[in-house]
């Protein structure tokens, strides 16, 4: 990807960055709806025999369990990428979470079927963090290995624009049915409608998704026979420190991510007892912003250097994390929408970056699954427990100091995890052959 390109592969690179963006705007807004439903009508629909604390924690754990797919996705579509090619595995990951998305919005309820309704919607809920556990790292390859070497950090923040793109689309359609219909017309079927949207949000992506071209770094690996019959054993034997320096630095990342999107919203509803709307409307304008503020760093760390810029963020949200929670415990909305910003904001240096530098650490044979499987375990560790461990830690004696210590560790952590893999990169070479197959 040197050398000058033609107006036919600049078009190109421009329209897998668009697909890239695309698919995964919509795989995140599946999976955010999720996230918004859990902190608003699960606990009472799925959940009603237990405590309001109980419910709370019980929905926020089926939340949860998608992260726990995720790794296994990597896995599975990961092997796949690496094998048969990124479009054709990220097809198939788009299709996946649309079932799953559309099947949540005909689940019946604890009162129709009982005990079974929980368990439907965690398989549900397992089947989605399985396709986002593949989403990501495909997305993301196909974004950084059409794009030429010096703009890699910028093409490859187009599939990281999904997440705040997903979250606007997401909250914009709870916040309009939130106003247009009564509290309990919402709380009974009017919640189902997200979920139902997706079917055709699906069709759209695949729409987009199937016009383009693989990889071309994909297709030269696959015929020179650089590709691996077990990408993930090659990862785990010749590049498990990368894989380390992945789940440290995402961790941070997502775990504040998901603090300052899910968590907010739940805690300034059942905690302090203010109406769901404007925090929704909060974190929605939020994210609007954030877009063109992931795009500009990214292009800058180009120039910066990726992990240089993902240290910086990493110091700034580290700030804002020790005073994230008592912004929120305040109860003004004001205050509340500053944490939010600063949360969001602070991290975009580290978020659009991250994944030009997580393709960097591996090889082309077997990026697909090493990329994945760092990024998913990161995101277990950071936004799975995130907003668990807050509320558990708010409840214990160590309360909003320990909480707040702990938020301020895992960010502290990506810009760790991001150095590390930089000398990893410096040391071996982000062009270097793979290994012999495990």
């Amino acid at each position: 990807m040197t050398g000058t390109r033609s107006g036919r592969e600049v078009r190109e690179v421009r329209k897998v960055a668009l697909a890239s963006l695309v698919g995964t705007s919509i795989e995140w807004y599946d999976f955010y709806i999720y996230g918004l439903a859990a902190v608003t009508v699960f606990a009472p629909q799925f959940f009603p025999q237990v405590s309001s604390l109980t419910g709370t924690l019980a929905a926020f754990a089926t939340f949860a369990v998608g992260f726990v797919a995720r790794p296994i996705g990597g896995v599975v579509f990961g092997h796949l990428g690496d094998r048969i090619g990124r479009k054709a595995t990220l097809v198939t990951t788009l299709v996946t979470m649309g079932a799953a998305t559309t099947l949540i919005g005909v689940l019946p309820t604890y009162a129709a079927v009982g005990a079974l309704a929980p368990v439907l919607l965690v398989v549900l809920r397992l089947v989605q963090g399985f396709a986002v556990g593949g989403e990501w790292g495909g997305a993301v390859l196909i974004s950084v290995e059409h794009a030429p070497e010096s703009k890699r950090g910028f093409y490859g923040s187009f599939p990281q624009l999904g997440v705040p793109i997903g979250l606007i689309a997401s909250n914009a359609i709870f916040l309009v049915l939130a106003a247009a219909l009564p509290r309990d017309a919402f709380g009974s079927w009017g919640w189902r409608i997200p979920f139902l949207l997706s079917a055709l949000l699906v069709l759209v992506g695949l729409w987009v998704r199937l016009r383009i071209e693989e990889s071309s770094e994909f297709v030269a690996a696959r015929r020179t026979g650089s590709s691996m019959a077990l990408p993930l054993a090659s990862v785990l034997r010749h590049h498990f420190p990368q894989v380390l320096c992945g789940i440290a630095m995402f961790t941070g990342i997502t775990g504040i991510g998901y603090m300052a999107a899910t968590y907010v919203i739940q805690y300034g509803t059942s905690a302090l007892g203010l109406p769901r709307a404007p925090l929704i409307a909060i974190v929605l304008v939020v994210a609007v912003l954030e877009v063109p503020l992931i795009l500009w760093v990214s292009a800058g760390a180009d120039r910066w250097g990726l992990s240089r810029t993902i240290v910086v963020g990493s110091v700034a949200t580290a700030v804002v994390a020790a005073a994230f929670l008592p912004l929120l415990a305040s109860g003004s909305l004001l205050l509340i929408a500053l944490a939010v910003a600063g949360a969001r904001w602070a991290s975009a240096p580290m978020w659009g970056p991250s994944a030009a530098l997580a393709a960097e650490c591996y090889p082309t044979g077997i990026r697909y699954s090493g990329a994945s499987v760092g990024y998913q375990l990161g995101s277990i560790v950071g936004g799975a427990l995130a907003p668990i461990f807050t509320t558990l830690l708010l409840a214990s004696p160590l309360g909003m100091p320990g909480a707040a210590a702990y938020l301020v560790v895992i960010t502290v952590l990506s810009g760790i995890g991001a150095l590390a893999a930089d000398r990893l990169v410096r040391r071996a070479g982000s062009r270097d052959p793979a290994p012999a197959p495990a």
